[in-house]
Protein backbone atom coordinates (compact mmCIF):
# COMPACT_ATOMS: atom_id res chain seq x y z
CA UNK A 1 0.00 0.00 0.00
CA UNK A 2 1.87 3.41 -1.30
CA UNK A 3 1.51 6.81 0.00
CA UNK A 4 0.78 8.32 -3.17
CA UNK A 5 -2.57 6.34 -3.46
CA UNK A 6 -3.75 8.73 -0.65
CA UNK A 7 -3.86 12.16 -2.62
CA UNK A 8 -6.23 14.95 -3.92
CA UNK A 9 -6.26 17.80 -5.65
CA UNK A 10 -6.45 20.39 -2.82
CA UNK A 11 -7.32 23.76 -4.42
CA UNK A 12 -5.50 26.26 -2.12
CA UNK A 13 -8.21 28.40 -1.75
CA UNK A 14 -9.65 26.09 -0.12
CA UNK A 15 -7.87 25.99 2.93
CA UNK A 16 -9.04 28.08 5.67
CA UNK A 17 -6.21 30.57 6.41
CA UNK A 18 -8.58 32.26 9.64
CA UNK A 19 -11.05 30.58 12.45
CA UNK A 20 -14.84 31.54 11.15
CA UNK A 21 -15.90 35.00 12.95
CA UNK A 22 -18.46 33.00 15.25
CA UNK A 23 -16.93 29.26 16.62
CA UNK A 24 -19.20 27.01 15.46
CA UNK A 25 -20.63 28.48 11.94
CA UNK A 26 -18.71 26.07 10.16
CA UNK A 27 -20.30 23.38 7.43
CA UNK A 28 -20.65 19.85 8.22
CA UNK A 29 -20.90 16.71 5.65
CA UNK A 30 -22.17 13.70 6.84
CA UNK A 31 -21.04 10.36 5.03
CA UNK A 32 -22.49 7.12 5.56
CA UNK A 33 -19.53 4.75 5.71
CA UNK A 34 -21.46 1.68 4.21
CA UNK A 35 -22.90 3.73 1.31
CA UNK A 36 -21.36 6.36 0.50
CA UNK A 37 -24.09 9.16 0.52
CA UNK A 38 -23.18 12.26 1.74
CA UNK A 39 -25.55 15.25 2.91
CA UNK A 40 -24.94 19.09 3.33
CA UNK A 41 -25.02 20.07 6.75
CA UNK A 42 -24.33 22.69 9.24
CA UNK A 43 -22.13 22.17 12.31
CA UNK A 44 -24.66 23.49 14.53
CA UNK A 45 -26.91 20.87 13.27
CA UNK A 46 -24.61 17.79 14.65
CA UNK A 47 -27.18 16.93 17.73
CA UNK A 48 -29.68 15.95 15.01
CA UNK A 49 -27.16 13.12 14.08
CA UNK A 50 -26.49 11.48 17.59
CA UNK A 51 -28.94 9.67 19.47
CA UNK A 52 -29.69 9.30 23.14
CA UNK A 53 -27.55 7.22 24.75
CA UNK A 54 -24.74 7.80 22.42
CA UNK A 55 -21.17 8.26 23.92
CA UNK A 56 -19.30 11.31 22.81
CA UNK A 57 -15.64 11.23 23.78
CA UNK A 58 -13.50 14.38 23.50
CA UNK A 59 -9.72 15.30 24.28
CA UNK A 60 -9.20 17.87 26.86
CA UNK A 61 -5.62 18.44 25.85
CA UNK A 62 -4.67 22.27 26.51
CA UNK A 63 -2.37 23.91 23.73
CA UNK A 64 1.17 24.99 24.83
CA UNK A 65 1.68 28.21 23.31
CA UNK A 66 4.83 26.16 21.73
CA UNK A 67 6.70 28.36 19.25
CA UNK A 68 9.30 29.66 20.53
CA UNK A 69 11.75 32.79 18.50
CA UNK A 70 15.61 31.87 19.62
CA UNK A 71 18.63 33.96 18.77
CA UNK A 72 21.89 31.83 17.73
CA UNK A 73 24.64 34.28 19.64
CA UNK A 74 25.50 36.15 16.78
CA UNK A 75 21.90 37.13 16.56
CA UNK A 76 20.59 34.75 13.49
CA UNK A 77 17.04 33.86 14.12
CA UNK A 78 15.85 30.52 14.96
CA UNK A 79 11.92 28.91 15.58
CA UNK A 80 11.22 26.17 17.64
CA UNK A 81 8.41 24.71 18.02
CA UNK A 82 8.57 22.89 22.00
CA UNK A 83 7.05 19.28 21.90
CA UNK A 84 5.84 17.39 24.85
CA UNK A 85 7.83 15.98 27.58
CA UNK A 86 7.01 13.14 30.07
CA UNK A 87 9.35 12.44 33.15
CA UNK A 88 12.98 12.14 32.64
CA UNK A 89 12.72 11.78 29.20
CA UNK A 90 15.03 14.60 26.81
CA UNK A 91 13.14 17.73 25.74
CA UNK A 92 12.61 17.35 22.38
CA UNK A 93 11.84 20.47 20.22
CA UNK A 94 11.21 21.11 16.08
CA UNK A 95 13.43 23.47 14.84
CA UNK A 96 13.26 26.26 11.36
CA UNK A 97 16.99 27.03 9.87
CA UNK A 98 19.78 25.55 10.30
CA UNK A 99 21.28 23.92 13.79
CA UNK A 100 23.95 22.05 15.14
CA UNK A 101 24.94 19.90 18.28
CA UNK A 102 26.48 21.98 21.04
CA UNK A 103 24.55 25.21 19.43
CA UNK A 104 23.10 27.48 21.83
CA UNK A 105 20.28 29.58 21.64
CA UNK A 106 18.51 32.82 23.80
CA UNK A 107 15.18 33.54 24.88
CA UNK A 108 15.52 36.51 26.57
CA UNK A 109 18.59 35.55 28.05
CA UNK A 110 17.38 32.34 28.85
CA UNK A 111 19.48 29.88 27.83
CA UNK A 112 18.61 26.51 25.66
CA UNK A 113 21.61 24.28 24.52
CA UNK A 114 21.02 22.00 21.56
CA UNK A 115 22.54 18.22 22.94
CA UNK A 116 21.90 16.32 19.90
CA UNK A 117 20.74 17.11 15.87
CA UNK A 118 18.46 13.52 15.53
CA UNK A 119 17.05 14.05 12.30
CA UNK A 120 13.50 14.87 10.24
CA UNK A 121 14.23 18.56 12.00
CA UNK A 122 14.14 17.71 15.32
CA UNK A 123 16.70 18.02 18.08
CA UNK A 124 17.43 17.15 21.94
CA UNK A 125 17.78 20.15 23.92
CA UNK A 126 18.49 21.09 27.64
CA UNK A 127 18.03 24.32 29.35
CA UNK A 128 17.63 25.96 33.21
CA UNK A 129 14.32 26.51 33.16
CA UNK A 130 11.75 24.08 31.78
CA UNK A 131 10.77 24.74 27.92
CA UNK A 132 7.26 24.59 29.05
CA UNK A 133 7.47 27.46 31.14
CA UNK A 134 9.43 29.74 28.79
CA UNK A 135 6.63 28.49 25.76
CA UNK A 136 3.88 29.95 28.04
CA UNK A 137 5.60 33.04 28.93
CA UNK A 138 7.62 33.95 25.83
CA UNK A 139 5.77 31.59 23.32
CA UNK A 140 2.82 32.30 20.45
CA UNK A 141 0.23 30.12 18.82
CA UNK A 142 1.94 26.73 16.86
CA UNK A 143 -0.29 27.82 14.24
CA UNK A 144 0.58 24.93 11.15
CA UNK A 145 2.58 25.92 9.05
CA UNK A 146 0.49 25.83 5.75
CA UNK A 147 -1.39 29.12 6.59
CA UNK A 148 1.83 31.24 6.01
CA UNK A 149 0.99 33.63 8.55
CA UNK A 150 2.04 34.55 12.28
CA UNK A 151 -0.52 33.81 14.80
CA UNK A 152 -3.24 36.72 15.76
CA UNK A 153 -4.41 37.53 19.57
CA UNK A 154 -7.49 35.79 18.07
CA UNK A 155 -5.61 32.44 17.31
CA UNK A 156 -4.16 32.30 21.21
CA UNK A 157 -8.08 31.69 22.19
CA UNK A 158 -9.46 29.85 18.73
CA UNK A 159 -6.35 27.60 18.62
CA UNK A 160 -7.88 25.98 21.61
CA UNK A 161 -11.04 23.92 22.39
CA UNK A 162 -13.40 25.46 24.99
CA UNK A 163 -13.08 23.01 27.13
CA UNK A 164 -9.22 22.52 27.21
CA UNK A 165 -7.53 22.15 30.64
CA UNK A 166 -4.82 19.51 30.70
CA UNK A 167 -1.50 21.33 29.35
CA UNK A 168 0.84 19.54 26.99
CA UNK A 169 -0.12 19.44 23.51
CA UNK A 170 2.01 21.21 21.28
CA UNK A 171 -0.96 21.57 18.82
CA UNK A 172 -4.67 21.68 18.95
CA UNK A 173 -7.08 18.97 18.20
CA UNK A 174 -8.19 20.54 15.41
CA UNK A 175 -11.51 18.78 15.06
CA UNK A 176 -12.45 19.83 18.40
CA UNK A 177 -12.45 23.56 17.46
CA UNK A 178 -15.80 23.95 15.97
CA UNK A 179 -17.62 22.91 19.14
CA UNK A 180 -19.17 25.20 21.29
CA UNK A 181 -20.74 25.11 24.84
CA UNK A 182 -23.88 25.80 23.77
CA UNK A 183 -23.90 22.10 21.19
CA UNK A 184 -22.57 20.35 24.04
CA UNK A 185 -25.36 21.74 26.39
CA UNK A 186 -27.91 20.37 23.53
CA UNK A 187 -26.16 16.85 22.92
CA UNK A 188 -26.71 16.71 26.50
CA UNK A 189 -30.43 17.42 26.61
CA UNK A 190 -31.10 15.01 24.11
CA UNK A 191 -29.39 12.31 25.72
CA UNK A 192 -25.43 12.15 24.43
CA UNK A 193 -23.65 11.29 27.28
CA UNK A 194 -20.65 13.11 27.41
CA UNK A 195 -17.21 12.11 28.33
CA UNK A 196 -13.18 13.48 27.87
CA UNK A 197 -10.01 11.43 27.68
CA UNK A 198 -6.42 13.54 27.21
CA UNK A 199 -3.69 13.04 24.37
CA UNK A 200 -1.10 15.54 23.95
CA UNK A 201 -0.94 16.22 20.05
CA UNK A 202 2.55 16.07 19.71
CA UNK A 203 5.49 14.39 16.91
CA UNK A 204 3.41 11.60 15.89
CA UNK A 205 0.95 14.07 14.43
CA UNK A 206 3.77 16.77 12.64
CA UNK A 207 5.93 14.39 11.16
CA UNK A 208 5.06 13.56 7.21
CA UNK A 209 5.65 10.09 5.76
CA UNK A 210 9.19 9.73 4.42
CA UNK A 211 8.35 6.05 3.03
CA UNK A 212 6.99 4.89 0.17
CA UNK A 213 5.13 2.04 1.51
CA UNK A 214 2.58 3.18 4.70
CA UNK A 215 3.24 -0.47 6.19
CA UNK A 216 7.32 1.32 6.40
CA UNK A 217 6.34 4.35 8.55
CA UNK A 218 6.14 4.41 12.17
CA UNK A 219 4.59 6.75 14.17
CA UNK A 220 6.05 8.58 16.89
CA UNK A 221 4.44 7.73 20.65
CA UNK A 222 2.32 10.56 22.45
CA UNK A 223 1.11 10.55 26.13
CA UNK A 224 -2.54 9.37 26.61
CA UNK A 225 -4.98 8.94 29.65
CA UNK A 226 -8.28 7.86 29.93
CA UNK A 227 -10.03 8.17 33.29
CA UNK A 228 -12.25 5.51 34.99
CA UNK A 229 -15.92 7.39 34.03
CA UNK A 230 -14.92 7.39 30.92
CA UNK A 231 -13.69 3.89 30.38
CA UNK A 232 -17.15 2.96 32.34
CA UNK A 233 -19.11 4.59 29.84
CA UNK A 234 -16.80 2.39 26.95
CA UNK A 235 -17.34 -0.71 29.11
CA UNK A 236 -21.52 -0.24 29.45
CA UNK A 237 -21.78 -0.24 25.49
CA UNK A 238 -19.39 -2.58 24.93
CA UNK A 239 -20.96 -5.34 26.80
CA UNK A 240 -20.21 -9.07 24.97
CA UNK A 241 -20.38 -11.90 27.42
CA UNK A 242 -24.28 -11.75 28.47
CA UNK A 243 -27.14 -13.50 26.55
CA UNK A 244 -28.33 -11.27 24.05
CA UNK A 245 -31.63 -10.73 25.66
CA UNK A 246 -29.41 -9.28 28.40
CA UNK A 247 -26.96 -6.93 26.27
CA UNK A 248 -27.21 -3.50 27.15
CA UNK A 249 -27.00 -0.51 24.74
CA UNK A 250 -26.90 -2.13 21.62
CA UNK A 251 -27.71 0.67 19.26
CA UNK A 252 -25.79 3.25 21.32
CA UNK A 253 -22.55 4.65 19.48
CA UNK A 254 -19.46 5.44 20.91
CA UNK A 255 -18.49 8.47 18.85
CA UNK A 256 -14.63 10.10 18.75
CA UNK A 257 -14.54 13.80 18.09
CA UNK A 258 -11.21 14.09 16.34
CA UNK A 259 -8.74 11.37 15.11
CA UNK A 260 -6.76 11.93 18.73
CA UNK A 261 -9.50 10.53 20.14
CA UNK A 262 -10.17 7.56 17.42
CA UNK A 263 -6.61 6.61 18.63
CA UNK A 264 -6.54 6.66 21.82
CA UNK A 265 -9.82 4.24 22.00
CA UNK A 266 -8.40 2.00 19.58
CA UNK A 267 -4.97 2.07 21.36
CA UNK A 268 -6.71 1.25 24.73
CA UNK A 269 -9.27 -1.61 22.81
CA UNK A 270 -5.56 -3.55 21.59
CA UNK A 271 -3.55 -3.02 24.76
CA UNK A 272 -6.20 -2.90 27.67
CA UNK A 273 -3.77 0.46 28.41
CA UNK A 274 -5.79 3.32 30.07
CA UNK A 275 -2.57 5.37 30.45
CA UNK A 276 0.65 5.10 28.76
CA UNK A 277 2.58 6.52 25.78
CA UNK A 278 0.30 5.94 22.04
CA UNK A 279 1.98 5.37 18.76
CA UNK A 280 -0.93 3.20 17.23
CA UNK A 281 -0.99 3.65 13.34
CA UNK A 282 -4.60 3.62 12.00
CA UNK A 283 -4.64 2.81 7.84
CA UNK A 284 -7.03 0.93 5.50
CA UNK A 285 -6.72 -2.13 6.66
CA UNK A 286 -7.15 -1.64 10.14
CA UNK A 287 -10.59 -3.23 12.30
CA UNK A 288 -12.07 -0.47 14.75
CA UNK A 289 -12.54 -2.08 18.20
CA UNK A 290 -14.74 0.67 19.47
CA UNK A 291 -15.33 3.57 17.67
CA UNK A 292 -18.84 4.12 15.59
CA UNK A 293 -18.97 7.04 14.40
CA UNK A 294 -15.86 9.65 14.24
CA UNK A 295 -16.10 13.08 14.00
CA UNK A 296 -13.12 14.97 11.94
CA UNK A 297 -11.60 17.79 9.43
CA UNK A 298 -11.32 17.53 6.05
CA UNK A 299 -7.07 16.92 6.52
CA UNK A 300 -4.32 17.02 3.44
CA UNK A 301 -3.21 14.91 1.40
CA UNK A 302 -0.68 12.27 2.07
CA UNK A 303 -1.18 12.58 5.97
CA UNK A 304 -1.66 9.87 8.49
CA UNK A 305 -4.88 11.47 9.68
CA UNK A 306 -6.41 11.62 5.50
CA UNK A 307 -5.25 7.41 6.36
CA UNK A 308 -6.95 7.11 9.61
CA UNK A 309 -10.31 8.39 8.11
CA UNK A 310 -9.75 6.29 4.68
CA UNK A 311 -9.41 3.29 7.30
CA UNK A 312 -12.89 4.01 8.95
CA UNK A 313 -14.45 5.22 6.00
CA UNK A 314 -13.17 3.40 3.14
CA UNK A 315 -11.15 5.83 0.69
CA UNK A 316 -13.50 5.57 -2.43
CA UNK A 317 -16.42 6.95 0.08
CA UNK A 318 -13.85 9.34 1.63
CA UNK A 319 -12.16 10.87 -1.23
CA UNK A 320 -16.09 10.97 -3.20
CA UNK A 321 -17.02 12.88 -0.29
CA UNK A 322 -13.64 15.32 -0.70
CA UNK A 323 -14.20 15.48 -3.85
CA UNK A 324 -17.90 16.57 -3.11
CA UNK A 325 -16.62 18.81 -0.46
CA UNK A 326 -14.06 20.76 -2.64
CA UNK A 327 -16.88 21.11 -5.52
CA UNK A 328 -19.35 22.65 -2.97
CA UNK A 329 -16.25 24.92 -1.47
CA UNK A 330 -16.19 23.53 1.68
CA UNK A 331 -13.28 24.88 4.00
CA UNK A 332 -10.08 22.25 4.69
CA UNK A 333 -7.73 21.67 7.32
CA UNK A 334 -7.06 22.89 10.64
CA UNK A 335 -9.77 26.09 10.71
CA UNK A 336 -11.75 24.83 8.56
CA UNK A 337 -15.44 22.80 7.91
CA UNK A 338 -16.20 19.55 9.58
CA UNK A 339 -17.39 15.90 8.74
CA UNK A 340 -19.14 13.56 10.68
CA UNK A 341 -18.72 10.18 9.46
CA UNK A 342 -21.32 7.54 10.45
Amino acid sequence: MLVSDFTYDLPEDRIAKFPPKVRGTTRLLVLDKKTGEVKDSYYKDLVDFLNPGDLLILNDTRVMQSRLFCQLPDGRKRELVVLEKHGDEPQHVMYRGKLHDNDILYVNKNKIIVRKILGNGIAEVESNTSLADLAEKYGTVPLPPYLHRDATVDDKKRYQTVWARNMGSAAAPTASLNMTEELLEKLKQKGVVVKYLTLHVGLGTFLPIRTDNIEDHKMHSEWYSIPEDTLREIQYRRVTTMRPEEKMCEHHRIIALGTTVARTLEYYAKTGKSEGEDDIFIYPGFEFQLVDALITNFHAPKTTVLMLASAFAGWGHLKNAYDHAIEEKYNFLSYGDSMFIC
